[in-house]
Formats: structure tokens, sequence, C-alpha cells
């Protein structure tokens, strides 16, 4: 067998050793949920966190850094991002009607297109991985991540080095 490679009672061995472990198993759903969200939105040629800035840029007047924020994007990869929807046509950096020294992002006909293509694969994706659950549980499941994400892990904790938000490629 190649070096990293675990047979299939390997990693329910693994698997057994973490499944009351909050982290591994939000990781291991985060990944999974990801490469399955790619996948799924490759046809429109966007990525989830393309797709995420654009909906959220749609809501109103935002700067990159509000929008980063909102998603959860450091800055430097916010600019990238931003590029590339600019790039593609979905999105634009317009001057800002509060503040003439900070730009905000516009997205574009073709973007808002995207996102509502996007809306609905994303509620695809998302209705066949909870219909795994049964009903009652998945929105107990929902309730309680963001009682979580709203409250005890709003906020990332301060850490050296620091834990870098990436998605697969």
């Amino acid at each position: 067998m190649a070096v990293g490679l675990q047979s299939r009672e390997e990693a329910t061995e693994t698997a057994q050793t973490f499944s009351r472990s909050l982290g591994w198993l939000l990781k291991q759903a985060s990944y999974a949920l990801s490469t399955e969200l790619v996948a799924a939105l490759a046809p429109l040629k966007v990525s989830p966190r393309g797709y995420h800035v654009l909906a959220a840029a749609q809501t109103g007047e935002h700067t990159q850094t509000e929008l980063a924020q909102a998603v959860g994007l450091d800055k430097t990869t916010m600019v990238v991002t931003i590029d590339e929807l600019e790039a593609a046509g979905l999105a634009k950096r317009l001057p800002s009607s509060q503040d003439r020294r900070a730009r905000v992002i516009a997205v574009t006909k073709a973007g808002r297109r995207k996102v509502a293509e996007g809306q609905k694969i994303m509620a695809r994706v998302e209705d066949e991985v909870l219909a795994t659950l049964p009903p009652g549980e998945r929105s107990g499941l929902l309730d309680a991540l963001n009682r979580l994400v709203s409250d005890r892990l709003s906020e990332p904790v301060q850490c050296t080095p620091p834990v870098r938000r990436r998605e697969p490629r």
C-alpha cells in the first residue's frame, strides 16, 4: 500500500477514534461538502467562495473589507477572489457613494444570473446532504450550528501561526 493511503478498515478505525471529536467531525464534514460544492458549481465556472462573495455583495453596497468579514475571507484571498470575479464579468469595483476613497463591489447582471443559478445548485446539494438525516435532525443540526457560529464560535481565536481558510482546488 502506498505511503499515506489507508485501507478501508484503517479509515474506519480512525473515524471511530474521532467519532466524538467536534473539531474532527466539523473538519471532515466541511471538507467533503466543500469538494461536493466545488464539483457542483464547476459548470457555472464559479467557486463556492466566488458564489458566496457575489451573493453577499448583491445584498447592498459593501466594500471589499466588509464582504471579506461577512464571508470569512482574509484580505489577500478577497482581493484574488474579486479579481477573478471581475475578470469573468461577474462583479466590478465602483467608488462608494458614502466615501470617495472606498471601493464597493457591484454585482453585474451576469453575476446576478450566476447567483440565481448557484442558489439552485447549493440548495440541491444541501438538500441531498441533509436527506441522510431524519427530518427532525436536519433542522436541529442547522439550529445548533447557527448557535455555535453566532455565539461561541463567532470569532476565531488569535493563534500563531494563523490558521488560513482555504478551499480545495
